[in-house]
């Protein structure tokens, strides 16, 4: 394990600090910054989603803003608009809560479509256009979107076109009942979910020492039939019965990237089968539409993919 691999270690012990028993799901973000891509995360209310994203960017000594978005937010209170400036007589560009390094999109599918969609370029091409001028967004970039599975009433579901962006969607579980007796425990002890210094969190790494591990997980060996086993699964996916709509060859990309990051995280310098597949379901399973019919019979999209998993060939 190298000094960068340490690092992120350390980073997984400082976030459980304060939040108990989210280890797959911290694992998944610092996959996310590994591959400069995006998560989608989902669980009811009470789940310390937003607390987990305030404890990563600290102990990342990453800057980060909280969005709550609302039917009645527009797309300019996201990226930012043009101001009039009494002063100088000019028009000049304010920037929104999208500058900055982890930004936290919470309950997403709450916002009209024309306000999801402000978020695209900002994902897509790391920048904000306004007015014809193009605004650069600060590196390291990362959208952190919550959906709660539960209220359907007054939300507005995600586009595939959009869902496809996000590199993870990861699920958070409700917690043992160990981890909440030990949650209990330390808000009785005086734990304050909004004073993260007093729960001794502290940065052990910060965005320079970030880049150079991206740099090192864009160095590790993906051989021939493990990238064809990664693209065999995809396909598979698109020819299913159940399907309607099957992984793209962005979500393709996508897994080949996180499969290379837990090879990273693992201490390898190469990829395997088994990396893949542990990493199929989260990259893999909000890129998938499932048929109506089929769903009504119990179908999902996590089980289209272990079906897929348990019947395309492994490479020896």
């Amino acid at each position: 394990m190298n000094r960068y691999q340490q690092q992120l270690a350390l980073v997984r012990q400082e976030v459980g600090k304060s939040v108990v028993g989210q280890h797959q799901a911290v694992t998944g973000l610092l996959i996310g910054l590994l591959c400069d891509g995006h998560i989608l995360l989902e669980g009811v209310p009470g789940v310390a989603k937003t607390l987990l994203v305030r404890s990563l960017a600290a102990s990342l000594a990453l800057d980060t803003k909280r969005v709550q978005f609302t039917p009645d937010l527009m797309p300019g209170d996201v990226t930012g608009s043009i101001i009039y400036d009494a002063k100088t007589g000019e028009f000049q560009f304010r920037p929104g809560p999208v500058f900055t390094n982890l930004l936290l999109a919470d309950e997403i599918n709450r916002t009209p479509p024309k306000t999801q969609s402000s978020l695209l370029e900002a994902m897509e091409e790391r920048q904000v256009t306004a007015d014809g001028v193009t605004h650069p967004l600060p590196s390291p970039f990362m959208v952190i979107a919550t959906q709660n599975p539960v209220e359907h009433e007054g939300t507005y579901p995600l586009p595939e076109a959009q869902l496809d962006r996000f590199l993870l969607k990861l699920e958070l579980p409700l917690p043992s009942r160990d981890d909440e007796i030990s949650v209990a425990a330390r808000h009785a002890a005086g734990f304050d979910p909004r004073d993260l210094k007093a729960a001794g969190l502290a940065p052990v790494t910060n965005a320079a020492e970030l880049a150079a591990a991206r740099a090192e997980v864009s160095q590790v060996r993906i051989d021939a039939p493990v990238l064809a086993y990664a693209v065999d699964i995809c396909r598979a996916t698109r020819s299913a019965p159940s399907v309607a709509l099957g992984v793209s060859p962005r979500g393709t990309t996508a897994l080949m990237k996180t499969a290379r990051a837990w090879a990273w995280l693992s201490g390898r310098d190469f990829v395997t089968p088994d990396d893949v597949k542990a990493l199929a379901v989260a990259t893999l399973n909000h890129r998938i539409k499932v048929r109506t019919e089929a769903e009504m019979d119990g179908t999902t999209a996590a089980s289209v993919i272990a079906n897929v998993l348990a019947t395309v060939p492994v490479p020896r």
